[in-house]
């Protein structure tokens, strides 16, 4: 099929970041998204990400060294679906830089952002799909915030508001992130958390130390300040939030990437993907749990545990069949299809369910994520990309003309 190629030529109607919001017309997508990235490169490799060399003089050697470039072609498989994977998102993130206004209801935000993520990625239960909840957190809320329905909260002109969500393919998980704001006064936040996240991504590759890395990501952030209502406010990493190594399934693959300095000596390796995320706080830059939970996700070393409620088995199954142990939401559960067209047809939407989920909770079998929150009256950004550690060279998989 013969798709018409573009220019783009769309602005994003707020702050933080750069570009075209339609760049994606250049490949021959349409203004409004409707083709699925598959299709668009049909014959053709997907977009490579950035490509940046591995820190130390100890890696010079890689970008010419014969059998590390055999090793980086025979993964070339692997290479193409985070490639697929970081393009839907990056389609997807584009689309909804467009939708991104004051007065915006967030719950349709991220209604829509996870259709077109569906459609893009040709959503095919847990073999392609959405990586996790949309996280659309308002000013003092760092993370972990979507809307669960009934919620008709709107993003206003004085609002900063931090938009994560992921796409999957095979479980390879692409996790990106970035922040709304749309007056002038928030460009230093902003620009704290992006800047330090670009950073922490130039110091990691290969043999990089984990504690090391967060005092490059603490040093940037920490030479910004802000002015709000005539104030000055030095700008704060979120101490106990961290970026993390991502595994096939597991969004957190077991090592966390923190952005202050601490002394832990745990190496990244050669193969791993990580996604590195910076938090800027005016607060005191300590998070914690608060509000109603909407996030949840089946704990990926869940115990074997004889449940005795009929209602919550049949919820696990449903979550093992729909998500198994990807993040999902409670706005999925309520979605005709249950969270997967695929899998569940028009036949999936789970009712009267809160309880069940709340036993498995209970049980250690699914884990609950609550929002994480900072006082309130501060504000917060983030940023976040998804890299890999090739034999060779980094390649930041998510980076886009945006940020």
């Amino acid at each position: 099929m013969k798709h018409t190629i573009g220019i783009p030529s769309v602005l994003p109607p707020h702050r933080g970041v750069k570009g075209y919001a339609d760049y994606y017309v250049k490949y021959g997508q349409t203004p409004v998204p409707s083709i699925p990235v598959s299709e668009l490169f049909v014959g053709k490799p997907f977009p490579e990400g950035e490509h940046q060399d591995h820190p130390g003089d100890y890696n010079v050697f890689r970008t010419t060294d014969v059998e590390k470039r055999a090793m980086e072609m025979a993964n070339s498989d692997l290479y193409e679906s985070l490639r697929e994977a970081a393009e839907v998102q990056r389609q997807v993130r584009h689309y909804t830089h467009q939708m991104m206004k004051p007065g915006a209801k967030l719950i349709d935000v991220c209604t829509k952002l996870e259709d077109m993520n569906r459609k893009l990625v040709g959503e095919d239960g847990k073999l392609r799909g959405i990586g996790f909840p949309t996280g659309c957190s308002l000013n003092h809320v760092a993370a972990h915030y979507t809307p669960n329905n009934g919620d008709d909260t709107i993003i206003t002109e004085n609002d900063v508001c931090k938009i994560d969500f992921g796409t999957q393919i095979n479980g390879r998980i692409i996790d990106c992130a970035f922040t709304v704001a749309f007056q002038e006064k928030y460009d230093p936040l902003l620009e704290a958390s992006r800047e330090a996240t670009n950073a922490g991504v130039r110091a990691a590759g290969i043999d990089s130390v984990l504690g090391e890395i967060g005092g490059v990501i603490q040093e940037v952030m920490e030479s910004y300040e802000i002015e709000l209502d005539g104030k000055v406010y030095p700008i704060k990493p979120i101490r106990n939030l961290m970026g993390h190594s991502i595994a096939p399934y597991n969004i957190h693959g077991g090592k966390s990437v923190p952005i202050v300095k601490t002394p832990d000596r745990t190496r990244m390796e050669e193969g791993e993907v990580f996604a590195i995320e910076t938090f800027a706080s005016t607060g005191r830059g300590y998070i914690e749990e608060d509000m109603e939970c909407s996030h949840y996700m089946k704990d990926f070393d869940a115990p074997h545990v004889p449940l005795r409620l009929t209602r919550s088995k049949e919820l696990l199954r449903h979550i093992d069949n729909t998500f198994g142990t990807l993040p999902f939401c409670r706005r999925w559960l309520e979605r005709p299809d249950g969270g997967s067209a695929t899998v569940n047809g028009q036949n999936g939407k789970q009712t009267r369910y809160l309880g069940a989920l709340n036993n498995l909770v209970d049980c250690g079998i699914v884990t609950a994520h609550p929002p994480l929150v900072d006082i309130k009256g501060s504000y917060t950004s983030q940023y976040e990309h998804t890299f890999i550690l090739k034999p060779t060279r980094k390649e930041i998989l998510s980076r886009g003309d945006d940020f």
